[in-house]
Order: C-alpha cells, then structure tokens, then sequence
C-alpha cells in the first residue's frame, strides 16, 4: 500500500474544509445562547445562518398627561441637553393664539424653505375659540391637546406658555431652541438666517428689565406683601412675554413650583396685573442670569401707548421699507445702567427675526414683498 504523500494529505484537507464549516456554523452556539429563546436555537440546528440578533422593539409611545400638573412634572424630568449627541438641532416655534393664524401662508413659505428635519410646530388654541377653517399645511395637527382657555390679566397665559414648553420638550429630545409667538407675529428673514442665529447661541433671548416705572404696582398686585418671601420686590422683574429659550431654561420653567404658586394667584387690581410679563424674567434672572441675554428678538412698537397693547401696523403702512426698518432696529438689553456698565452687553446688536402686531389684512401686501424682501438676506 502506498503511502500517502504531502499533497495528497493536502488535497484531502482541502476537501474536508468546508465540511468542517458547514458542521460549525450548524453545531455552535455562543455562550449566551442559553439566555436565548427556542426559537432561534431551533433556527440554528436546521441551517440557517443568524448574522444579527433582531433590534430590540420600540419603546411604547409616551403618554403625554393632559393635566398641568402631572405634565409639568413630566416635562421637568427630561433632559436638559439636546439628543442624540450630534444630531441635527432644531428649532420648537410655539404660537400661542385666540383665533386663526392671519399670517399662515406668509409662514408656509418660511417653513417649506427648509428641511422638516430642522422645526417643529406647536400651537396652543383656545379651545372656546370658534375657527372659522381649521390649522392647514404646517400648521395641521399641531394643535396641543392639552390646550386651556386663556384670557389677558390672568396667570392663564403663563399656564399656556408652560404648556407648550412641555409639550415641545417631551415631543422631540432634539429640540434646541424654543421660540414663543403670537397670531399677530410676522418673521423678518428667512428660516434659514433665524435659524443660524439661534443654534450659534448658548443663552436664551428673553427681556428683563428692572427698574421700570410701576414696579412696586405690579409686584402688588395680587395683595401687599403677597409675594413673600419667594419674590421679593427687589427680585421682580419685567419683560416682554414673547421671547426665545435654550433647552435647559426650558426645563427650568416647567420645574418651578416655588415661584409658580404666587404668580398663579388671582391678581386684585386687573390694570397692575400682567403676570406674562413678569413671571418669565423673574423666573430665569433669579436661576440663571448669566444664561440670558436680556433681550427680546420679537421686534414691537410701544412707543406712545398707554392702553397695554402695543402699535398695530396696518396694511397701507406695510411695504419694503417698514421691514427694513424693523429688521435695522437694535433690541433694548436690560436696563440702561446695564448697558452702561455690563461689557458683555453694550457691544450687542442682534437681529430681530420677528415683529408683532399686524393687523389681518395685511397679509396681502407682506405677500407681495415675501420674495424679494421679508425672505431675501
């Protein structure tokens, strides 16, 4: 008998190879394969090759609560980081409104300019509102469901602003940054120039003012003294109820319980009482006064008012030339002692992105000049 030579051994090792594969990928199992199921142990033993284990499920949809309080309490658990790391920010625009959006097809045109992937849209509607046509284009199923009546001299508006805060922080972990508006809002560049301008920013746009005439009025108004000790009348501030938030003074907002169970109360003087506007400052220059930049980029007119509505700009007076002005015009930061005094602030000249009131009708003539004004940087 012959015996067997160095490439004969060779060729019959070539041809046991697969073999040999074939009867490992059939026979093994990891270490983990007791913690498996059945299932896939009875997949391996017929042949089939497992490359991967299935993904895991997809957590249950969050059940968003419809009370205040348990939707605050929610909302204040989330994280106050934008995620996941390296994802696109984006940008929650909140309306809060009592009747139909007038300006929606100016929006729709700010809106469809960009990706979806960079907004999201909430609105609080007042329920006991009648709409003559219901939210449309963007605006459809943007509607929180947790929206309450709101009415002028009551905490209700803060409610509501809270609200939508909530609702954006658990909707979307990605949102950045939160911009509070109203119906009668209008923007002032396009969405990609707003958008620049907040994600470069790590400290929220919100007015704060302090030594302001009426002060003390407005502190009292709810009773004397009633504000102690969580608000003392030097910590109370003012400023405009439209304004732009991070991510963390968000959170901060719908966490507070302390400062929210005075505000909350019914005020008993109706002409001292705006709660919006002094809530919000309050809040953020008693928690984080160094994350704030004390200036609304809500652009509005009050000068010679006295009646607490700012000026209305009709339709005759909008043209080329009124946006150009607005959008010129250097935002008011702080007091004028802060200015004079703070460094950081002094150098400031931020750009509007947005103006308030319009009046309905001038929808028309701000779509005639959207193109080649409003949305041309």
């Amino acid at each position: 008998m012959l015996s067997p030579t160095p490439l004969s051994l060779f060729c019959a090792l070539l041809l046991c190879l697969p073999l040999a594969v074939v009867f490992t990928v059939n026979t093994t199992t990891t270490p983990n394969s007791t913690a498996n199921s059945t299932g896939k142990n009875d997949n391996l033993r017929r042949g089939k090759t497992l490359f991967f284990s299935p993904p895991p499920p997809p957590p249950p949809p969050l059940i968003i609560p419809k009370d205040d309080g348990s939707l605050f309490r929610v909302a204040g658990r989330v994280n106050p980081k934008p995620s996941p790391p390296g994802s696109a920010k984006k940008l929650a625009f909140m309306f809060l409104t009592t009747s139909p959006l007038p300006f929606a097809p100016l929006w729709e045109i700010y809106f469809n300019s960009t990706s979806p992937n960079l907004y999201n849209i909430y609105i609080h509607a007042d329920p006991t509102t009648h709409y003559d046509s219901p939210f449309q284009g963007v605006f459809v199923d943007r509607v929180i469901p947790s929206s309450k009546p709101t009415q002028r001299f009551t905490p209700t508006l803060i409610s509501a602003a809270r609200r939508l805060l909530s609702h954006a922080l658990l909707h979307d972990p990605s949102n950045y940054m939160f911009a509070l508006l109203s119906s009668s809002c209008i923007p002032l560049h396009s969405f990609n120039f707003s958008y620049e301008t907040l994600v470069r920013s790590k400290k929220s746009f919100i007015e704060i003012l302090k030594n302001q005439p009426g002060m003390e009025a407005r502190w009292a108004a709810r009773g004397e003294d009633v504000m102690l000790p969580e608000v003392a009348l030097e910590s109370c501030r003012i400023g405009s109820q439209f304004w732009t938030l991070t991510r963390k003074h968000a959170r901060i907002v719908v966490r507070d319980e302390r400062l929210w169970s005075k505000f909350k109360l019914p005020c008993l003087h109706w002409d001292t009482c705006y709660p919006e506007e002094n809530y919000f400052p309050t809040l953020l220059s008693m928690h984080d006064p160094r994350g704030c930049i004390p200036a609304t980029l809500t652009h509005v007119d009050w000068r010679g008012r006295s009646d607490g509505h700012p000026r209305t700009y009709e339709a005759a007076e909008v043209g080329p030339d009124l946006i150009l002005t607005l959008r010129s015009a250097r935002p008011r930061y702080g007091d004028e002692e802060t200015n004079r005094s703070d460094s950081s602030v002094t150098p400031r000249h931020d750009p509007f992105l947005f103006a308030r009131k319009f009046s309905p009708d001038s929808i028309q003539p701000l779509m005639d000049i959207a193109s080649d004004v409003i949305f041309k940087d």
